[in-house]
């Protein structure tokens, strides 16, 4: 039974480790996490400079899968040349290391008191930024308090002969023992965590030099693997890869070599548990060094490894959302405004087609309903991705960034249900029933509701107040025509009242169902912005009290 005590107990101070570092990194990413997206996002014009910056967020999010994220997602975006998001990860990796090195040192004393200050600020603190900072100090005092734990859990078991017997398994073939490493960095989402125990178990004397820098290698190269499976698209998917053969290029050269390099790290560090974190900072930097020169060649041979998938005009990539996207917001909200753009895009395709089918068009009905199909299910899709999200990792402004994406998506999908079932619908019949006796220029309000799709596009990325307040003006300005032609057509009618008037119905439905178009959205991306800034009534309605007041009696 000592043995299974032993894996629950290192279990359950591996997990509150974990659970640290994803305060420390949820933490820094609700007080900083704009700021930094905005340094990596200045820094990626030389690969150099994207090195330093991608070494300087690690640090501070605590996570060289996070940076590595960010990377995958400037480069999915087009916001980011390959090259520079390559030098990005390599930075990270650096990043990463230095943080084990720091977490070596004996701090855990002291980790009872950043717990205490941490939850002190996060208490009493009436700022969102201050309340993070109070996280962060709780996150590390959990990681330093979980580190003092493990190596006191080890201690007993040093001497015990079933542990020697089951590590000396694990150690006969140090490839095994890269591999099962790597395993566990994966599933663990850490390579920080991974390294931390190894250097507990290399500190106790548990497992021998060589086997410890072996398990190192492993998890570097299982860390390496987790940006590629959370990146789908080419673009994404080479960052990925790059850093990933980067890293097992590094794995291979330097596994035949444990034997001489294990007794030099020892020399230099003095201490095991150190010796592991010098060798792993060491590993990452010689990485570094000697693949920035080379990332030319490796983002060739990325692209031939990789190729621009073929994807139809208009046809919308799909979106997913995985664990570490979850809990990254910054990232994910940047994903799904991506998307919802797309679906903008994919209504005002539907719009041309239905001029083209207002000009006799044949094939453009088809068309229509298969864009209001492909909106329907990207937006469900959509919608699914931003519910997945982890509150625990939101702060005010990224929920109510998601809450205008969630109004935006339902409101476009509203208004290419309307465009395909009713105005398709109208406009053919209207070509039935030849030319209409009024004015109306269907034409002209399918160029203007498209001009309008692109405003409120816009401001699905600059939130301008004033640009809003012309969007919202366009809703007045359609009920103002709706009003005229009803008047036209009233007029009309009492003119004749025998008259025929089957085609101007058709225009007037078709104008109203153009306003309702009109009207998602407005409502979609205007309204969030004015009801955040104040200028948006919540009734046109006179308070009740007021009623009251004018009611007889």
């Amino acid at each position: 039974m000592t043995g299974t005590v032993l894996l629950l107990d290192l279990a359950g101070w591996v997990a509150l480790l974990l659970w640290g570092i994803h305060m420390i990194r949820t933490g820094m990413q609700r007080a900083f996490g704009g700021e930094l997206r905005r340094v990596l996002t200045l820094s990626l014009d030389h690969p150099l400079k994207a090195l330093l910056a991608g070494l300087g967020v690690t640090l501070l999010v605590q996570s060289s899968t996070a940076t590595g994220l960010m990377a995958t997602s400037f480069a999915a975006d087009g916001l980011v040349a390959l090259i520079p998001a390559l030098a990005v990860m390599l930075g990270a990796n650096v990043g990463t290391a230095l943080i084990v090195k720091a977490l070596s040192f004996e701090v855990a004393a002291i980790a009872p008191v950043l717990v205490l200050v941490g939850a002190v600020v996060f208490r009493r603190a009436s700022g969102a930024k201050a309340r993070a900072i109070g996280r962060i100090a709780i996150g590390l005092g959990l990681v330093l308090m979980a580190l003092g734990q493990m190596v006191g859990t080890l201690g007993p078991y040093r001497d015990s002969p079933a542990l020697r017997v089951l590590l000396g398994i694990v150690a006969a073939d140090p490839v095994i023992t890269t591999l099962l490493a790597a395993l566990f960095a994966w599933a663990a989402h850490s390579s920080v965590a991974i390294i931390l125990l190894v250097a507990a178990l290399a500190g106790q004397g548990l497992v021998p030099p060589e086997t410890a820098l072996a398990l190192v290698l492993g998890a570097n190269l299982g860390s390496a693997l987790n940006p590629l499976v959370a990146s789908h698209e080419p673009a994404g998917r080479r960052v990925a890869l790059g850093n990933l053969l980067v890293r097992l290029t590094g794995c291979l050269v330097a596994l035949p070599l444990l034997g001489q390099i294990a007794p030099i790290v020892e020399r230099l560090a003095g201490d095991p548990r150190d010796a592991v974190a010098t060798f792993h900072v060491a590993f990452n930097m010689a990485l570094a060094l000697a693949a920035l020169p080379l990332l030319g060649p490796l983002a060739g041979l990325l692209r031939i490894l990789l190729p621009e998938r073929a994807v139809a005009p208009g046809a919308l990539p799909v979106l997913r959302l995985d664990a570490e996207q979850a809990g990254m917001p910054s990232v994910a909200v940047g994903h799904a405004s991506r998307h919802a753009l797309r679906l903008a895009d994919g209504l005002e395709v539907m719009l041309r087609d239905a001029a083209g089918l207002l000009q006799g068009d044949a094939t453009a009905l088809e068309r229509i309903r298969a864009g209001e199909r492909e909106i329907e299910m990207r937006g469900a899709e959509l919608q699914r991705y931003l519910a997945g999200l982890d509150p625990e990792a939101l702060d005010e402004i990224e929920e109510r960034r998601i809450a205008g994406l969630l109004s935006f998506t339902i409101q476009i999908g509203h208004a290419g249900d309307v465009l395909a079932r009713n105005v398709a619908t109208q406009i053919g019949r209207r070509r039935k029933l030849g030319t209409t006796r009024n004015d109306l220029d269907l034409a002209g309000l399918l160029d203007r509701l498209a001009a309008n799709l692109r405003h409120a596009a816009s401001l699905l990325v600059t939130a301008d107040d004033r640009a809003a307040r012309r969007l919202a003006a366009e809703k007045r300005a359609f009920r103002d025509l709706e009003e005229q032609h009803v008047a036209a057509h009233l007029a009309w009618l009492r003119e004749a009242p025998s008259r025929d008037d089957s085609a101007w119905a058709v225009d007037l439905d078709l104008l109203r169902d153009l306003k309702r178009i009109n009207d998602h959205v407005v409502a979609g991306a205007a309204y969030p912005i004015l009801r955040d800034s104040g200028d948006l009534l919540d009734s046109r309605l006179r308070a009740s009290t007021q009623l009251a007041k004018a009611s007889p009696g």
